[in-house]
């Protein structure tokens, strides 16, 4: 693992601005891999507005990204479709076609899964894919407990990341508590991995990541294995 120490969250969303816009330069026709949720929002509004300043282009890049919520459309304004639209794809020249995200709102959820990772694979693997790590440790919505193993699959939300999602919605009844996520193995399968982490509530996930065992109960601590991995974390997470 490569680390990258930074001052805080506004350095964070720089420097993993600055990677990102070096691949995308350097690689044409670049497979991205994108994470939703708080953390990678400065990070893509760093991306939108490098694309307005400095014209570069995203018309070839394709995007995958790691799950959506089962039972909300595309166009609820918390799904994670919608969520991707409004903070990056909307401002920038990629075309929309290109840009994936597993379909919560289909009746058969399992072709679904099955369905998005044959896409992944038809499109040669994503080449670069950007992560958050939950307090828990999950990556995507891959909670405690899931096999390394797992391809895009259904996962029942853990009660931790259904309270930490409420704050999105108008009321727990509201909050989804299943999902489709790509599953550990899917992930692993990429061939570069950037993971930020930002703030104090991060800072146990931070130290059992790079001090823990690596175990199923801790999902990120696969990442340890990746041959490819950067973090970059500011000082609140790295405060121990």
């Amino acid at each position: 693992m490569n680390l990258i120490k930074v001052k805080d969250y506004a350095e964070m969303s720089q420097k993993a601005a600055e990677f990102i816009i070096d691949k995308v330069r350097s690689t044409p026709g670049l497979k991205l891999g994108l994470a939703t949720g708080g953390t990678p929002v400065g990070t893509y509004q760093k991306l939108i507005e490098d694309h307005q300043n400095n014209k570069t282009s995203y018309h070839d890049v394709v995007t995958f990204n790691l799950d959506e919520y089962i039972g909300l459309s595309g166009e609820n304004k918390n799904s994670y479709r919608f969520f991707m639209n409004n903070k990056l794809f909307n401002h920038i020249d990629i075309e929309k076609s290109n840009t994936f995200i597993p379909r919560g709102d289909v009746e058969d959820i399992i072709s679904e899964c099955r369905k998005y990772e044959e896409l992944i694979s038809k499109h040669g693997g994503v080449d670069l894919q950007i992560l958050g790590i939950g307090g828990n440790g999950h990556i995507g919505f891959n909670e405690p407990g899931t096999s390394f193993d797992t391809k895009t699959h259904v996962v029942n939300l853990a009660d931790s990341t259904i309270q930490a999602n409420a704050r999105f919605f108008n009321s727990m009844e509201e909050v989804p508590t299943q999902a489709i996520t790509m599953g550990i193995s899917s992930i692993m399968k990429s061939k570069e991995i950037l993971l930020l982490i930002s703030g104090e509530g991060k800072r146990e996930a931070m130290k059992q990541l790079l001090h823990g065992k690596i175990s199923e109960e801790f999902p990120a601590s696969v990442l340890n294995t990746h041959p490819a991995v950067t973090i970059i974390a500011d000082q609140a997470a790295l405060a121990d």
